[in-house]
């Protein structure tokens, strides 16, 4: 698989991503560095992917989520 290929993302996780680059490119993003942003943020908070099978689930990271929330709330 080429460097920078999206494929093994879950659909969840291409959802994700696409939903943070949305928020970059309002927030004033090039359209390059917001999907790069979003696709850094899932990579972030799944610690790099997933992997199928049993038992193999990884709990996630979701500091930067609860930063983005406490970010807006403030003056």
């Amino acid at each position: 698989m080429p460097r920078g290929s999206k494929k093994s993302y879950t659909s969840k996780q291409r959802r994700q991503a696409h939903d943070i680059e949305k928020s970059a490119k309002k927030r004033g993003y090039s359209a390059k560095r917001a999907a790069q942003i979003g696709y850094a943020t899932v990579n972030k908070q799944d610690k790099g992917g997933k992997k199928s099978g049993s038992g193999r689930g990884k709990s996630r990271n979701m500091s930067s989520s609860r930063k983005g929330g406490r970010k807006g709330g403030r003056k």
